[in-house]
């Protein structure tokens, strides 16, 4: 049913209330909705503006979002869209958005109620990006573009409106951190000497795509003196390098590193491939098991790994990535002699969507996806 003034008279499907902007704030603090900061009212005009972008039924979910598992119907999305200031033709990527986030593989409810500090990530590739002006370069994850801001705030007031991840209540993270009001970007593709994110995960250059990686803040890896690919390189593995990541405890971990553009063109001039770097990685990026706790050595490695670290010695090494095909790299950033390294939950999956129209075909617009 694309019916919207019929849904809104479902019981609890609508509130009325008076049209002042800071007395319908103080009504959404005083229910709990929101992430805090002020919201735009979404108003039945602004909710079927948004859903002008929908073309799928918009009381059936396409998800359920944990750890509440409330049902993500397109209605519900729209308002939370609209609340976070969205312009309608962004409003597909988020469907998309939580369509990745809903698969098991992501493990959303892990995400949303761990005591630690991850929040979903969404990489945007493809034409879409560039269509909707979003920032791939300098203060990529950071302020300034309203694409990335609002599409990610719109993410994570889905997960506290639909999902339940309330503070103290679904969501125990015990810091939190900035990444849970928004953390979405997109990869600089003009400065990716490879193969795109998407690409590389199976999908057409010209497809429109996000991926959702379940991470903390990125962590930056200062390296303005190697002039090699491989020192560089080197440098990022050492980074990875930490008795406290959650990624070195799970064989499946799929960490992130970003690199930004110049120490990507660096390491690609070098004649090294986005695998071989994966490869080197992963070989560098180990610890020796006497750097961790006795208690860690003794309660985790010698039981979950037992087959490995059961009779091993203090110089046995640890490896923080236990498959070098699992992990991550994307381009993203402007001029600067940096990349980041973004670990995550550990016990997740990355997961990437293409853009579809209602026929299963690629959808090559955001115009594509108004439903006329």
């Amino acid at each position: 049913m694309n019916d919207l003034s019929a849904l809104l008279k479902a019981p609890d499907a609508s509130l009325e209330a008076k049209d002042d902007f800071f007395s319908i704030n103080a009504l959404y603090l005083e229910k709990g909705w929101g992430d805090g900061l002020p919201l735009i009212p979404p108003t039945e005009e602004r909710v079927a503006a948004m859903l002008e972008y929908c073309d799928r039924p918009w009381n059936e979910p396409v998800g359920k979002v944990a750890p509440r598992y409330g049902e993500a119907t397109p209605v519900r999305l729209a308002a939370n869209a609209v609340m976070a200031g969205c312009k309608p033709e962004y409003f597909p990527l988020i469907i998309l958005a939580v369509e990745a986030m809903c698969d098991e593989a992501f493990n959303l409810y892990g995400i949303q109620a761990t005591t630690h500090m991850c929040s979903p990530l969404v990489i945007v590739n493809g034409p879409g990006a560039k269509e909707l002006g979003m920032n791939s370069g300098h203060n990529a994850f950071g302020p300034g573009t309203h694409s990335n801001a609002t599409i990610g705030r719109a993410i994570r007031l889905i997960l506290l409106n639909i999902g339940g991840a309330i503070p103290a209540l679904g969501d125990m993270s015990t810091f939190g951190g900035p990444n849970k009001y928004s953390y979405c970007v997109a990869e600089n593709e003009a400065g990716n000497p490879w193969v795109p994110l998407h690409v590389e995960r199976g999908f057409p250059r010209e497809a429109t795509c996000v991926t959702v990686v379940g991470g903390e803040c990125p962590h930056n890896v200062n390296d303005h003196e190697s002039i090699s690919g491989e020192g560089i390189l080197k440098t990022i593995a050492g980074t990875l390098i930490s008795t406290g990541s959650n990624d070195i405890y799970y064989p499946d971990a799929m960490p992130l590193v970003v690199m930004g553009p110049e120490h990507a063109a660096t390491i690609a001039n070098d004649g090294i491939s986005k695998r071989a770097a994966k490869q080197f990685i992963a070989q560098h990026a180990t610890l020796p098991l006497g750097t961790f706790s006795k208690e860690n050595i003794e309660r985790r490695f010698r039981v979950a790994f037992a087959s490995v670290y059961k009779n091993a010695g203090m110089d046995a090494p640890v490896p923080m990535i236990h498959n070098a095909d699992n992990l991550l790299i994307a381009v993203i950033g402007g001029a600067g002699k940096h990349s980041a390294v973004i670990p995550t939950f550990g016990a997740t999956k990355a997961v990437t969507r293409a853009l579809k129209r209602s026929d299963g075909q690629d959808a090559r617009s955001m115009a594509e996806m108004r439903g006329k």
